[in-house]
């Protein structure tokens, strides 16, 4: 879907990392060159299990799988967001965070958000019934709004939806837009949209 010179990309990722870059690369090569933005999904660079997590967290400016998004942000001319990925904490190097990051046209990393907000639930309609987000990740600390071709971006990831304060300071902070990569699961995602998606 575009509009506006913004790109959303909606993925099925998995474990095969390769696959999840292939998927994502194959959409932007279909996008008009009026797109200035391309934003993709949480956990669109692998989704998968917490060991898998932990094993392929990468610090920020190094790795297989950002240095892939450089080379397609470079290639393509446009700027992505990847929803979220994980990454190694900024404060811990035992410790990761669900992280978004932001690449501009030349393939550069213009902002990093740590996701604030961990989704620690318990649903128990759902199969999985139990998501515990913070025994995965640590808690991010920084708002992050930053200037893109397309105005002033707020960033933010999934359940930080729920945290109305979060986004009246982004808001503050100048944000025109505001990016929710997300990955709901069947349950919470009809909860969230009144059953009409």
């Amino acid at each position: 879907m575009t509009s506006d010179n913004i790109a959303l990309l909606q993925l099925c990722s998995g474990k095969n990392t390769k696959n999840n870059l292939a998927q994502i690369e194959q959409q932007i090569k279909q996008l008009p060159h009026s797109v200035k933005l391309v934003l993709t999904p949480e956990n669109a660079l692998l989704f998968s299990d917490n060991i898998s997590y932990r094993n392929l967290a990468e610090s920020q400016g190094e790795g297989p799988l950002q240095g892939a998004i450089t080379e397609m942000a470079r290639h393509y001319q446009v700027w992505i967001l990847v929803g979220s990925m994980p990454l190694i904490s900024r404060k811990d190097p035992e410790l990761i965070t669900s992280s978004s990051l932001l690449f501009d046209d030349s393939g550069a990393i213009r902002a990093r958000y740590d996701k604030i907000h961990m989704f620690d639930v318990n649903i128990i309609e759902d199969e999985q019934g139990i998501y515990n987000e913070s025994s995965i990740y640590q808690r991010g600390e920084h708002i992050t709004v930053v200037d893109t071709p397309v105005g002033r971006l707020g960033m933010t990831i999934c359940y930080d939806l729920r945290f109305p304060c979060l986004f009246q300071v982004l808001r503050k902070q100048g944000a025109d837009r505001i990016a929710v990569p997300a990955a709901f699961t069947r349950l919470t995602g009809e909860a969230h949209c009144g059953g009409h998606c």
